[in-house]
């Protein structure tokens, strides 16, 4: 695993392709949907419950099945399991295309969600299988600028495909456009990547993953449902979060005494930054998907902006995030330490709400919300670029994997949580 598969260089090129599309549709589905929300509300006569579920169970399918998708490349082969992952995103996202009820559109976003854990983690496995270590550094950096790229253009392409209406296929054409790129990574990883899987497979903790599964789940149905009434059904779901967490926490560290792999190490949680980082990262992910949701749905529903619009609204947003991440976070951290995390989300929340007061109240033009937006990202991309190098500056390199691997899916559950808050209070 730590030496290079022997490639020429033209298959290692062709190889990073591949993985990048792949990157880019799973990046790309997770914000393109924020655009299309009210012409699916209209098109299916969803609900407030639905809308928000709609992206909350891709984030929440993901975070959950993460770390296990990891270890299920290290098991049966990295390739092999891309293409597994790839496959089910693509049928997934023909499904979300054609769905004819709410329920329907659900449950393929978490079938997308699920496959995008399983696909997703193999991409930098391989990158580990196919580049050498100097040779990494180059290669990541450019699946960062891809990403923060992908993350811009989604709500743009949502906006245009919904503009374009091509066949008349409206919002259904942002989920069927994946069609193509899918059989294309498919046809790609087929031919171009290498066999290769871990000389010490971690194997598998299926009981603890259903248990926090279930803590998660408990706590989010109940929040999601507050537009649409609270009953003693969400009063009892509510109620039963401590208890799975528990039980969850209480079979992880058994786990771990007995030698057995474990969903997570508790003894991750003692290091006190890291702890931190964890509630940072849920609490930052949770704000900001919140934002971005009640932004779009803002825009269209009370401004009459259309979908297109509305997507290229975004990318002052975008702007400021990447030079955030990429300049300020990298540049400021080593000098100003954590009081760069305390600005950044100062200037993100206060900035968000200034965005969000503009769109409905102030009914503030276009040339004074853009630089707005412009700062709002800045903060964003200075608090995000900051959270993981401080999280895990005292984790031990042996378990850097997994720290990160916890990191990524506390992120996509703060994003869930905050689609269920934000969401319920903005439709009620």
């Amino acid at each position: 695993m730590n030496d290079p598969v022997p490639l020429t260089k033209r298959q290692q090129n062709l190889a990073l392709v591949t993985l990048i599309v792949a990157v880019v549709l799973e990046i790309v589905d997770l914000t393109i949907v924020n655009t299309a929300l009210p012409a699916i509300t209209s098109g299916l006569n969803a609900s407030a419950e639905a809308i928000q579920w709609t992206i909350a169970g891709y984030a929440l399918s993901f975070a959950l099945l993460l770390m296990a998708g990891g270890r299920l490349g290290d098991s049966l082969g990295y390739r092999r399991v891309f293409l597994w992952g790839v496959a089910g995103f693509t049928l997934a996202s023909v499904a979300c295309g054609l769905a004819q009820t709410p329920e329907q559109l659900v449950l393929s976003r978490l079938a997308q969600g699920a496959c995008g854990a399983i696909m997703s983690p193999q991409a930098l496995a391989l990158m580990q299988v196919l580049f050498t270590p100097l040779e990494r550094v180059s290669k990541l950096a450019l699946f960062g600028l891809v990403g923060g790229l992908a993350a811009i253009a989604g709500p743009v392409l949502g906006g245009s495909l919904i503009e374009l209406n091509l066949f008349d296929l409206g919002w259904r054409l942002i989920f069927l456009i994946n069609l193509p790129v899918g059989i294309f990574a498919l046809a790609s990883g087929w031919f171009f990547l290498p066999d290769r899987k871990s000389s010490r497979p971690s194997g598998f903790d299926g009981p603890g993953m259903v248990l926090f599964g279930l803590a998660v789940l408990t706590l989010l149905w109940p929040l999601t449902r507050a537009a649409e009434g609270w009953g003693w059904i969400e009063t009892v779901s509510l109620v039963l979060v401590a208890p799975f967490l528990l039980l969850a926490w209480r079979h992880v560290g058994a786990r771990v005494r007995a030698g057995k792999p474990a969903l997570f190490d508790p003894s991750l949680l003692a290091i006190r930054p890291y702890r931190l980082g964890l509630g940072i990262s849920i609490a930052f992910a949770a704000a900001n998907a919140g934002f971005l949701l009640t932004f779009a749905f803002a825009l269209q529903t009370e401004r009459g902006e259309s979908a297109l619009t509305t997507g290229l609204l975004h990318m002052p947003f975008g702007l400021g995030a990447m030079i955030g991440i990429a300049m300020l976070s990298r540049n400021f951290l080593p000098r100003f330490g954590k009081w760069v995390l305390v600005l950044g989300g100062l200037t993100m929340m206060l900035s968000s709400a200034m965005v969000l007061a503009g769109i409905g109240v102030l009914s503030l033009s276009w040339s004074m919300l853009a630089p707005v937006l412009v700062i709002a990202g800045l903060g964003m991309g200075s608090l995000s670029g900051c959270i993981a190098p401080v999280s895990v500056a005292q984790v031990d390199r042996d378990h850097a994997g997994a720290a990160s691997g916890m990191l990524k899916t506390a992120q996509q559950i703060g994003g869930a949580l905050g689609i269920a808050l934000a969401g319920s209070v903005y439709f009620t």
